[in-house]
């Protein structure tokens, strides 16, 4: 019975395409990760549409690596870079609708289509660090998004300082060639 299995074999079923295997990690993780929501968010509806999100984006691409960690780690994680990423939009949204509330000046058209411009720039880079291995992604997440420190990555992910090291460089060197023609614009 798939209730019985470890985390790891549950996983394993949920990649081959098992959706049973999905309900059964919402019953191990998923109030862990509303809670986590709720937290962050003090919504309860952003909380169950955020933890809904998590899950339904671990069904659609799997990504857990049991080498680098339990699924409670993982599902933080994801949980807490998804909040800040949601909390950020929210903040963003309310400033755009502030400012058009307003009268518009020259000014603040010229600072909406700076916003514009960054916001374009941003699905660019976020595009760039999807494409890189996983494990640098991983690293540079953690580093930028959710603020840890190297120490704290290399514990999170049970690797080697040195290693936490050499995913980020290799990882922004990549970068830095992934998205070479966005400086040169």
């Amino acid at each position: 019975m798939l209730s019985q299995q470890t985390d790891t074999e549950v996983y394993a079923a949920l990649k081959e395409g098992n959706s049973q295997a999905l309900a059964v990690l919402y019953d191990r993780y998923g109030e862990v990760v509303y809670r986590l929501c709720l937290r962050m968010l003090t919504n309860a509806q952003e909380a169950e549409d955020l933890t809904q999100e998590v899950f339904l984006n671990l069904w659609r691409n799997p990504t857990y690596n049991p080498h680098r960690g339990s699924f409670l780690a993982f599902f933080s994680t994801l949980t807490r870079s998804r909040a800040i990423d949601r909390h950020r939009r929210s903040q963003a949204q309310w400033r755009m609708q502030e400012r058009w509330g307003r009268n518009q000046t020259s000014e603040d058209r010229r600072d909406l289509m700076d916003k514009l411009a960054l916001n374009e720039m941003s699905d660019r880079v976020r595009q760039a660090i999807a494409e890189l291995p996983e494990k640098q992604k991983t690293v540079l997440e953690m580093a930028y998004f959710d603020g840890l420190s190297q120490s704290e990555i290399s514990a999170g992910l049970q690797i080697p300082l040195g290693s936490v090291k050499t995913h980020k460089r290799n990882a922004l060197l990549k970068l830095r060639k992934i998205l070479n023609n966005l400086v040169e614009e």
